[in-house]
């Protein structure tokens, strides 16, 4: 029962740090472009893992290859990219509430890839996170930002490799512990970010010159050490203690906080989107319900 309530305990807590993550990604965009504001968050957080590599244990590589690139390329690469895309065209408290199809999407791979069968009100959970979802793609708000609904498809598709993610860590990377993980994954991915970053973009140019430059810096730089880098450790930690469709559940909270940062900063959000929330956080008493 204690560990049970840990698990709640950090459940809720990933909920608040990953929730606040979309208007520290808007705030970027105030300055840097989507791939920008990508790369930069990938690639500050390989950076701030580095040291640790002094600390670890060698692994093999061999072994766990698989499950570090499930993790660090559709745990974190794509994602990033697509998130920020989104949100040039959608507002910050829509990508939140539209995030909320992870689990959905984890307890589907996991009956095809984990040869997991979902239970009764399971299935009933799905069937209503998918319509709360769907509505919310149909009903954009009155906010001019989420005026292209197409471009919530791109969180959707996010949504979709989180859940590969998640499986592919159950299944591949049991067996290693959470700061090994997530260092090997991003040791994966920063190169790669940080690549882009300084190759393809004039990232360097607009640090110099944008007014508002620094201020955006600042967000990514919270959002890359604190929504990516620390979290991704303890939500690792969560998938190999309570399992993965449990552990995806903390994005049931995410829109929740997602919305209020959204109000407080200007967003509209009409009452069939709160609607449609609600709906899909009652989904998680359906799907995690023994």
């Amino acid at each position: 029962m204690k560990a049970r309530r840990i698990d709640w305990f950090i459940l809720i807590a990933l909920g608040l740090i990953w929730g606040s993550s979309f208007i520290l990604m808007k705030r970027g965009l105030d300055a840097f472009t989507s791939e920008q504001v990508a790369s930069l968050r990938i690639g500050l957080a390989a950076l701030a893992l580095m040291p640790f590599h002094l600390k670890l244990k060698p692994i093999s590589l061999k072994k766990y290859w698989k499950g570090l690139v499930l993790m660090g390329v559709f745990g974190n690469l794509i994602p990033a990219y697509l998130f920020t895309s989104a949100e040039t065209q959608i507002s910050s408290s829509l990508t939140g509430m539209l995030n909320a199809l992870t689990p959905l999407f984890t307890i589907l791979l996991a009956f095809w890839w984990l040869k997991r069968r979902p239970g009764t009100k399971e299935l009933m959970g799905v069937c209503l996170g998918f319509l709360g979802a769907i509505v919310l793609l149909l009903n954009t708000g009155n906010d001019p930002m989420s005026g292209n609904s197409l471009y919530g498809l791109l969180v959707v598709a996010a949504t979709a490799c989180y859940a590969i993610s998640i499986n592919g860590i159950k299944r591949y990377l049991n067996n290693l512990d959470s700061l090994s993980a997530t260092v090997w994954a991003f040791t994966l991915t920063g190169p790669i970010a940080l690549t882009h970053l300084f190759g393809f973009t004039n990232f360097t140019h607009t640090l110099a010159t944008h007014p508002l430059a620094w201020s955006s810096f600042g967000y990514i730089c919270i959002l890359a050490l604190v929504g990516t880098a620390f979290s991704v450790i303890i939500y690792n930690t969560l998938i190999r203690q309570a399992g993965a469709v449990f552990a995806s559940s903390c994005t049931y909270f995410i829109p929740v906080v997602a919305i209020l940062w959204g109000l407080f900063d200007g967003e509209a959000v009409s009452l069939l989107q709160i609607g449609a929330i609600v709906g899909i956080i009652l989904s998680v008493y359906l799907i995690n319900r023994k």
